[in-house]
């Protein structure tokens, strides 16, 4: 997910987003704040520069010994929550002090892991995109830097009358019911369909990312964070102002986030291969999440059945009766073991932008299949990137495709 500040032209677009700010401005997350220690982790990281010293051995059993840790942390924080949820526990406290000295034990050893952690997959994704040619002077512009921590939540606008993204907010995180609460004010205040939504990444400098012990999803992300740093450089990544070049944006560094993340595991993890996640979305791992019940349901194929009526259904003006077809198609997920909170156009705009992958919640938005198509067309990543990133609009890439004669 890209970070930046948005412009528009039109009043309307502009009066919505002082307003949004006037709305959530105490739930602002503070980027100075995290920049900093940030920073100060990377500065840190420099000093020590262990990670060079360490042989690919060396390299494979950290980073393993550092998920591994971060895996046993959760599952000792889950194991923490379900006794405080549970109704038969008289004193959660005492039942979990255990738990608690055990979660504290690990914190520290997460802790002490993750500066030499992050370095080493900084360096081997650096060493891909070395290979990759994409690269000023031998090395990669931006140098890759990232950081693991708590990440922040993300306000998403659309339009109720048509699926786009107008604007968002980026907030400090709080909880569901805050969450929903914001929402229905945003949108009885402005008139339009708003989502908080969690997110895995996000494109500031040193980029973030979110804690996962799942190392397929983790090099994607780098990388496709990483990518939305390179493109800010470049035209396209200057503008992310419209629906059609924030989808160029994202499905490009989507592209380049999986083929980057896939060769860094193919050369230093060849043996965890088996664990790459199907596309590089940056969405919350809960928010389209299986109770698997053995139940057959094709979520993607039912998602981009539910985009293209409802697409439809706002192009003949019917708001509330799209808005009523979501509801109902959000129900029939729930009921098919697909739990989403709120589907909506926000929900669209945000999700759809995503679409690397064939169907969805992309619909039939003709952005990302052009974004593949160029990619099809172009020998390597490194000519990809080097054509799109010239781009400014998406008649632009309907051209480079072929599809304006």
């Amino acid at each position: 997910m890209l970070f930046g500040s948005m412009s528009f032209s039109d009043a309307r677009l502009m009066d919505i987003t002082d307003r949004l700010h006037v709305l959530t401005a105490e739930y602002s997350f503070d980027f100075f704040t995290w920049t900093f220690n940030a920073v100060w982790v990377k500065l840190t990281q420099s000093s020590m520069v262990a990670p060079h010293y360490f042989d690919k051995k060396a390299q494979h059993k950290l980073i393993t010994e550092y998920l591994s840790t971060l895996k046993d942390y959760e599952a000792t924080e889950e194991k923490i929550r379900l006794i405080y949820s549970d109704p038969s526990v008289q004193n959660p406290s005492a039942s979990s002090v255990s738990l608690r000295n055990q979660l504290s034990s690990l914190s520290g050893r997460m802790s002490a892991l993750a500066p030499f952690a992050e370095a080493v997959l900084e360096m081997q994704v650096t060493t891909v995109i070395n290979d990759l040619g994409l690269t000023s002077g031998g090395q990669p512009l931006p140098w890759v830097l990232y950081h693991s921590s708590a990440l922040p939540q993300n306000l998403v606008i659309s339009l109720r009358q048509k699926i786009g993204q107008q604007t968002n907010f980026v907030l400090t995180p709080i909880t569901v019911e805050r969450a929903a609460n914001l929402e229905t004010r945003v949108d009885k205040k402005l008139n339009v369909s708003s989502l908080v939504v969690d997110i895995g990444g996000l494109a500031a400098y040193p980029t973030m990312i979110m804690f996962t012990p799942n190392l397929a999803w983790l090099t994607n992300t780098i990388a496709h964070e990483w990518a939305h740093i390179y493109l800010g450089q470049r035209p396209l990544g200057n503008n992310y102002d419209t629906p059609e070049t924030r989808t160029m944006n994202e499905t490009t560094a989507s592209i380049a986030g999986t083929e980057i993340g896939q060769l860094v595991m193919k050369r230093y993890f060849p043996e965890l291969l088996n664990a790459l996640p199907a596309n590089n979305k940056l969405i919350s791992l809960h928010d389209a999440s299986a109770f698997s019940k053995g139940v057959s349901f094709d979520f993607r194929t039912e998602m981009h059945t539910t985009r293209i009526h409802t697409d439809e259904l706002l192009a003949q003006g019917k708001v509330e009766e799209a808005e009523a077809y979501m509801e109902q198609r959000r129900k029939i997920m729930w009921d098919n073991n697909y739990a989403i909170r709120k589907l909506n156009q926000a929900y669209f705009a945000f999700y759809g932008a995503y679409a690397d992958t064939p169907g969805g919640a992309a619909g039939e938005d003709p952005v990302g299949p052009a974004v593949r198509a160029l990619r099809s067309q172009s020998s390597s990543l490194k000519e990809f990137l080097d054509r799109i990133s010239r781009m400014t609009s998406f008649s632009e890439l309907q051209k480079a495709v072929g599809k304006i004669q």
